[in-house]
């Protein structure tokens, strides 16, 4: 027989519309980038707030040795382009000045097929694709691979990880992990694009999902060790889940196996997530548009559109699980997509406890969410989850529970802390700046700042009734379609909003602009007062200052991202000859500092992802260090930072066009002529040392 290997092309991604391989765009996201984006709307975009002032700031604040004169300023090697960077970087050995946390020197750009972390520094893999999990589960053999091995072993394409404490166990820790999306050219051998047989569509069903498993912290050092036993959990898209909020029981999520409409069959697309103070985990469910097929055989006007507004598309299916479980055929069950974008709550202590999709919290692209609680004052203890829906154009969330914290982790106060999602009020954000002429002038406050206001879609109260803020939508519209009520309640167009996180030394807000190639494009509304250029392909960090229970905000662009040499680009005003280039940040986490950390997803100055951190306050604001790369073809992912240790998800090692299983790229990070495997790695520093100081 002729085995028919795939071919990925790179048809609009040498146009400059992702930086990313092909192969990844078309498996992770339907290859967003070629499709035209869902939000259709006629909304501002949070580019049109300051655009010409962030340039005009940023030449100010470039030093004249550095600074790109003329047209020239915005022709940069970016996320979505191939280029090559001249950024400087602080690779010296230079950690004497550095504030706490970031005493390290910083690693140069590269493209090895390696993790590459600072001198003094040791790693070690934590666990592996195929690595057993649950007691019973055989050990990883790539060449006779089945669903039933995979379903107790971890999953592919790890991205999210975190690490909670297990009750009464000194040293011991439930790591957490997403598994985003299978890749199948590079799990299968002999793959044929677009053609799975069962067995391999059942494995990569089974690959996705969550992972729940105890690892034991190693005296004297950052390692962690895995243990195979009973508090471990593996939740697959076959798991069952229970669906809360005003969606469950409407007709919107009844399915001919489901008529009840609140038991969904797995979970899908889990790409980033965060952490409880309850001690539960919420992972985002992002791009699960990319699993269902055959949505041009929608008829009904008002569900295919509905459908087109979260960009189900046939040529988006490249997984085809539909072929062999029907529930994933939009032409049999519509509504079964209906169930899936949500946040999952997942309880690491209980095993036995069913996950729960919170669609109190809203039905959209999830990267993540991410908790803060009110300290102190009339609103202490309130709960607010700050989400971003990751995709061109899209917008950003917060829910404000109206259930307080209980604090401990007794039987009573986790039962209630259970539902502290179920019950608030859901908003959507819109940017305002102060006007600009678009020659290029400081806006008059002199800085890239604005104002903004959380407009309600949502309120869901404690006896399950709710109230819908959008006219013509019921409360279980807008928790199904909350992006066509956001569109209607006029929130800002962002440039892909990933992870959100609020710092807990200050409340301050952060949230991961990655980028948007689409910006200024094909008849696309241009870029003209809130960012630095058309065609954002390098992304920024947003700072919002929150009264976190209130509607109204300020905020403030930290970074520009992009080659430091350039003009357009803006390092927090810190001096640009001093930082580490990045670009397209995807996750954010913070240090005990206070610093904050920033992982990237398509570096498109020549060389690998990495992780940096960020300085915050002070004349060192925006200086901006690079503590480690990833093999090439691979996104960092995570991260966990601590004092004890960094925690790294490396995803889809080796995910490089023109390859597959049948010709890998990397060997990582087993080496020899092994096949690839996604993977969690633990850095720390040599004798068990605080992480940079």
């Amino acid at each position: 027989m002729r085995i028919q290997l795939p071919l990925f092309t790179s048809t609009g991604h040498d146009a400059g519309r992702s930086s990313r391989a092909q192969v990844t765009c078309r498996y992770k996201c339907g290859d967003a980038c070629r499709h035209d984006p869902g939000n259709r709307s006629d909304n501002a975009y949070f580019r049109d707030v300051v655009r010409t002032a962030v340039s005009r700031r940023s030449v100010l604040k470039t030093s004249a040795g550095t600074a790109v004169a003329g047209g020239a300023a915005s022709v940069l090697a970016a996320c979505g382009e191939s280029g090559s960077g001249n950024g400087t970087s602080t690779t010296g050995s230079a950690t004497g000045d550095a504030l706490p946390g970031m005493k390290f020197a910083a690693v140069p750009a590269n493209t090895e097929d390696a993790v590459v972390i600072p001198d003094g520094y040791r790693q070690e893999v934590v666990i592996r694709w195929g690595d057993p999990v649950l007691p019973g589960a055989p050990e990883f053999d790539f060449a006779n691979q089945t669903p039933e091995a995979q379903a107790g072993q971890f999953g592919f394409n790890n991205d999210f990880a975190g690490l909670i404490p297990v009750d009464g166990v000194p040293d011991h820790f439930y790591l957490v992990a997403n598994l985003e999306y299978p890749t199948e050219p590079f799990m299968f051998t002999g793959y044929q694009d677009g053609q799975p047989t069962e067995q391999q569509a059942r494995i990569a069903m089974a690959s996705v999902g969550i992972a729940v498993v105890e690892v034991a912290a190693q005296p004297g050092s950052g390692a962690l060790t895995t243990v195979v036993g009973p508090r471990n959990q593996r939740l697959t898209a076959s798991s069952p889940f229970r669906l809360t909020g005003p969606a469950a029981g409407t007709e919107f999520v009844k399915t001919s196996a489901d008529p009840a409409g609140t038991t969904v069959l797995g979970t899908i697309a889990n790409c980033s997530g965060g952490l409880t103070p309850w001690g539960t985990m919420l992972s985002g469910e992002e791009n699960f548009n990319g699993y269902f097929g055959n949505a041009s055989t929608v008829t009904d006007p008002k569900t295919a559109g509905r459908l087109a507004r979260y960009t189900f598309e046939d040529d988006a299916d490249e997984h085809h699980w539909g072929r062999f479980d029907k529930r994933f055929d939009l032409a049999v069950e519509p509504n079964e997509a209906n169930r899936f974008g949500y946040i999952v709550e997942v309880d690491p202590h209980d095993p036995k406890a069913v996950p729960v999709k919170h669609s109190s919290m809203g039905r959209f692209k999830h990267e993540s969410a991410n908790i803060y609680v009110v300290g102190s004052g009339p609103g202490e203890g309130t709960v607010v989850a700050y989400s971003g829906d990751d995709e061109k154009f899209e917008y950003i969330y917060k829910f404000v529970s109206s259930r307080r914290i209980k604090s401990g982790l007794s039987r009573t106060a986790r039962e209630h802390n259970m539902r502290i999602l179920d019950e608030g009020t859901l908003y959507v954000a819109t940017f305002t700046g102060e006007p600009v002429d678009g020659s290029g002038a400081l806006p008059a406050a002199g800085k890239f700042a604005g104002k903004g206001s959380w407009k309600p879609l949502l309120t869901v109260n404690a006896d399950g009734t709710a109230r819908s803020y959008i006219t013509g939508m019921s409360p279980a519209e807008v928790a199904v379609f909350t992006r066509e009520a956001a569109d209607a309640a006029g929130a800002t167009k962002m440039d892909r909003p990933e992870d959100i996180e609020p710092n807990p030394k200050t409340g301050k807000v952060y949230c991961a602009l990655t980028n948007n190639s689409d910006r200024g494009t094909d008849g696309k509304a241009a870029a003209d007062l809130v960012n630095p250029r058309n065609e954002n392909k390098n992304g920024q960090i947003l700072e919002i200052t929150d009264d976190h229970t209130g509607t109204e905000f300020t905020w403030e662009l930290l970074l520009v991202c992009g080659d430091p040499a350039a003009a357009d680009t803006y390092y927090g005003g810190f001096d640009k000859t001093r930082v580490s280039p990045i670009s397209c940040p995807d996750n954010v986490a913070f240090d005990p500092h206070g610093n904050l950390w920033i992982s990237t997803d398509g570096n498109a100055l020549d060389s690998n992802d990495g992780l940096f951190a960020v300085a915050l306050d002070g004349d060192r604001r925006g200086e901006t260090k690079q503590f480690l790369t990833v093999p090439k073809g691979a996104e960092t992912c995570g991260p966990v930072i601590d004092s004890s240790r960094i925690l790294i998800a490396v995803q889809h090692p080796g995910e490089l066009d023109d390859h597959s299983a049948d010709n890998p790229a990397s060997h990582w990070p087993d080496g020899g002529n092994s096949q690839p495997r996604p993977s969690v790695v633990a850095v720390w520093r040599d004798g068990g040392s605080p992480i940079g100081v």
